[in-house]
């Protein structure tokens, strides 16, 4: 069993106890051995520390030889200890859970779709301030608006806005015009045969011979 010492402070005196390597799989020339096939710089520089531990160095020693503090060098032997060399690699955050879960979500969904009750609700249409009321009651959770905005666009649902209308504006009115914009001008026009209409646009010539071409430029 290989010991470091370590100090704690209790009752305000600094006080050294034994921090033990108890996982002995590997050796010293063993650790260092492994320091050259492994690419994560944190757990070759691991390694290095619990290599000179291991060399039996004090833990002054290691830590300043290591760039880092005693407790460091404590928390890395207590890692180790407890599930080897995997144990030495950082995990990843998982980052802060989601405030509504997936059924939650779905229901939310729902509840976009379906659009608001104008007698109940008083709109006629969602807005993100009236999903964030509808939201706090039913799940349990107050966030901002663009909080609502975010989940919106993550359901894939994009904001729809109508197409602004004069208030006195005449829709008999308008259909008339269409109508009357979809005539055609000349009837005689587009009854003609495609080949002749193409004629007619753009009449085709002959070519002029070559004799004749150079005896107009002789000329």
């Amino acid at each position: 069993m290989i010991l470091s010492l370590a100090l704690v402070w209790t009752m305000g005196v600094a006080t050294a106890i034994a921090v033990a390597i108890t996982n002995l799989e590997f050796t010293a020339a063993d650790l260092r051995r492994l320091m050259s096939k492994e690419r994560d710089g944190e757990i070759v520089r691991c390694l290095s520390a619990l290599a000179l531990v291991l060399g039996y160095h004090s833990r002054t020693q290691v830590a300043e030889q290591s760039r880092m503090d005693r407790q460091t060098l404590c928390d890395w032997v207590h890692r180790y200890n407890a599930g080897g060399i995997a144990a030495l690699a950082s995990g990843k955050s998982t980052g802060r859970a989601p405030k509504l879960n997936a059924a939650q979500m779905a229901e939310l969904y729902e509840l976009v779709i379906k659009g608001p009750d104008p007698e109940i609700n008083g709109v006629v249409r969602w807005r993100c301030v009236d999903l964030r009321v509808r939201i706090a009651p039913r799940f349990s959770v107050d966030v901002l608006e663009r909080t609502v905005a975010k989940w919106l666009r993550r359901l894939r649902l994009t904001r729809l806005q109508p197409r602004p209308f004069h208030p006195k504006q005449d829709v008999a009115a308008q259909e008339e015009f269409k109508k009357r914009m979809a005539r055609p001008v000349c009837k005689g026009f587009f009854q003609d045969e495609p080949q002749s209409l193409l004629q007619r646009i753009r009449p085709r010539s002959k070519p002029l011979a070559k004799m004749e071409i150079r005896a107009s430029c002789s000329s």
